[in-house]
C-alpha cells in the first residue's frame, strides 16, 4: 500500500515523444524570472545517452530536451565522484576550495551556494531525491529538502522529508518523481522556483525497476572496443585499481552466480553483459521519469517559463578499458551529458562545442535568474554559450584532481589538464604521468609521456598544467616526489 505522504499525487506514467520539433530562432530574454529546474543523475556515462549518438539504447525522455534544447559536447567535471562533483555543483568552486574532496566528508551548509543565493532572489527552492552530502539541504539555502539519506536505495526507499526519516514504498525514480511533482503542486504560487532534483540512477547495484526486468535481461549489447584493454602502457594506477569488469564485479552486482565452467574472456564477457543489462535498464528507468516529468510540466503550464538543465555527477565506465565505476580522469569518468532548454533562448537542436565544468553552473542560473555573482566563483556562466556565441578568452583547458587516495576501488590521488587536443595526468604518489594525444588517440590506448616525439607537448602541458594550479589556488603536493 502506497505510504500517505504520496496518496496525492498523480501516479500514471506518461513517456514524453522524442520527435524534434522545428528549430527556432533565438527570442529577447524573458521579463519576469524563469523557474529553475536541475536534474542531476549519478554516474550516467554520455555514451549511454542516445541523443549522444550512444549505440546501446534509446533515452527517449533526454532526448526530448536536447532536441528541445541545447546539447554541450564537452562538459566535463572537476572531481568525477557524487558528493564532490555536488558540492561544486552548488558552490561553483572547486573541491579543494569548497571544502568537499571525498565522500565521507560533510558539506559546510554555511557557506555561500547558488540554492541560497536564488532564495534571496525571491526563489522558492527545494532539493529532492539524492543528496549525499550529508548536511541539511534547508541549512544550504532550500526551503525544504525530500532527500535520500547517503547513497539511498532503490527500492521502498527511505527519505529525509525535512529530516525525518521516512520510508515510501516503490522504486526510488518512481518515487523522487512523486516528490517533485508534490513540491511543484505546493510551492508559493506568487514565486518562481528551484528545484535541485537528484536521481539516484543509474548509481550501483544498477537495479531496475521491476517491469524493465525481463526485457533487458533477454537484450545482447555490444561490446566496448576496450573491454580488454591490458593497460600495458599507463601507470600502476590503472593497473591495480579495483574497478574490472573481470576482476571486481560481485554477486550484489551481477544479481546471480557466474555459470559453470566459464572462464577467461568467456567469462569477462558474460559479466559485462549482466553489468550493462541492469545499468541500461536502470538508465531507462529515470529517463522514463524525466520524460513523464517533462509532460506533467507541459499540461500544467510550467514549461515555457522553466529552464531545464540535465547532468549527471560524473560519467562511468561502460566496460571502457575493462572499468565499471568513474573516478579516472580517462574521458568516459570525465565526461558527462550537460543539457539545457530554456524556451525563447535556446535554439531548439542547437550543439555546443565550447569546454564547460561543473564549476559553470552557479554562475550560470544566477545570471538567467538575473541575480548578482560573488567574485570568487571559479566558473562563468554558460548564458553567452547558450544564446550560441563564445565569449572572448573562453577557457581552452579544464583542470581536473581526484583526491580518494587508495580508498574505494583503490585508486590513486591524481591531478590533471585536458586541452582540446592533449591530455596530461599527474600521479604524485608514484611519481609517475601520464599523457594522451586525443586527437589521434581518442580512446585512450597509448600513454606518451615517455615518448620523445611529445617531449615538447608535454613541456607545454606540465607549464599550463602549474599554471591552473596557481590560478585555483591548488595546494601544493603533500607527497614525497
Amino acid at each position: 500500500m502506497r505510504n500517505a505522504i504520496l496518496a496525492t499525487l498523480t501516479l500514471g506514467l506518461v513517456v514524453a515523444s522524442c520527435a524534434a520539433p522545428a528549430p527556432t530562432g533565438q527570442g529577447a530574454k524573458p521579463a519576469r524570472k524563469p523557474n529553475i529546474l536541475l536534474i542531476v543523475s549519478d554516474d550516467h556515462a554520455v555514451h549511454a545517452l542516445s541523443c549522444y549518438g550512444g549505440k546501446l539504447d534509446r533515452t527517449p525522455g533526454l532526448d526530448r530536451l536536447a532536441a528541445e534544447g541545447m546539447r554541450f559536447d564537452r562538459a566535463f567535471v572537476t572531481n568525477a565522484l557524487c558528493g564532490p562533483s555536488r558540492a561544486t555543483i552548488l558552490t561553483g568552486k572547486y573541491s579543494h576550495v569548497n571544502g568537499f574532496a571525498r565522500n565521507e566528508q560533510k558539506f559546510d551548509a554555511a557557506q555561500w551556494t547558488v540554492a541560497r543565493a536564488l532564495q534571496q532572489a525571491g526563489y522558492a527552492t527545494a532539493a529532492v531525491g539524492k543528496w549525499h552530502l550529508e548536511a541539511n539541504p534547508v541549512d544550504a539555502g532550500f526551503d525544504r529538502g525530500i532527500v535520500l539519506p547517503g547513497q539511498g536505495r532503490y527500492a521502498d526507499p527511505f527519505f529525509l522529508v525535512d529530516g525525518k526519516r521516512t520510508k515510501v514504498d516503490g522504486y526510488a525514480s518512481e518515487r523522487i518523481t512523486d516528490f517533485a511533482i508534490q513540491w511543484l503542486q505546493e510551492r508559493p504560487a506568487d514565486k518562481p522556483f528551484f528545484l535541485f532534483l537528484g536521481h539516484k540512477a543509474p548509481h550501483r547495484e544498477w537495479a531496475p525497476p521491476p517491469h524493465l526486468l525481463a526485457e533487458y535481461r533477454s537484450r545482447t549489447f555490444a561490446e566496448p572496443a576496450t573491454l580488454f584493454d591490458d593497460h600495458a602502457t599507463r601507470t600502476d594506477a590503472a593497473r591495480i585499481a579495483t574497478m574490472t569488469v573481470a576482476r571486481d564485479l560481485t554477486r550484489t552486482d551481477v544479481k546471480m552466480d557466474v555459470p559453470e565452467g566459464l572462464e577467461g574472456a568467456d567469462r569477462v564477457r558474460w559479466h559485462y553483459q549482466r553489468y550493462i543489462q541492469d545499468y541500461l535498464a536502470t538508465v531507462r528507468g529515470m529517463d522514463e521519469q524525466v520524460g513523464r516529468l517533462l509532460s506533467w510540466m507541459d499540461e500544467h503550464g510550467l514549461a515555457e517559463d522553466t529552464i531545464v538543465v540535465y547532468t549527471s555527477d560524473n560519467g562511468f565506465f561502460l566496460g571502457d578499458h575493462g572499468f565499471y565505476d568513474k573516478r579516472f580522469m580517462y574521458e568516459e569518468s570525465m565526461r558527462v551529458p550537460l543539457l539545457v532548454r530554456w524556451p525563447g533562448m535556446v535554439r531548439q537542436g542547437s550543439v555546443q562545442q565550447a569546454m564547460t565544468l561543473n564549476t559553470d553552473f552557479a554562475a550560470t542560473l544566477l545570471e538567467a535568474a538575473g541575480a548578482p555573482a560573488p567574485q570568487d566563483l571559479q566558473g562563468r556562466s554558460l548564458v553567452p554559450l547558450l544564446q550560441g556565441a563564445e565569449p572572448e578568452g573562453w577557457r581552452d583547458a579544464a583542470y581536473y584532481h581526484y583526491y580518494e587516495h587508495l580508498a574505494t576501488h583503490n585508486v590513486h590521488e591524481h591531478y590533471g589538464v585536458r586541452t582540446a587536443t592533449h591530455k596530461l595526468i599527474r600521479f604524485p604518489h608514484l611519481d609517475a604521468w601520464e599523457l594522451y594525444d586525443l586527437a589521434a588517440d581518442p580512446e585512450e590506448l597509448v600513454n606518451v609521456a615517455a615518448d620523445p616525439a611529445h617531449a615538447a607537448v608535454r613541456a607545454q602541458l606540465e607549464q599550463r598544467l602549474a599554471q591552473l594550479r596557481a590560478e585555483l589556488h591548488v595546494p601544493a603536493e603533500a607527497v614525497a616526489r
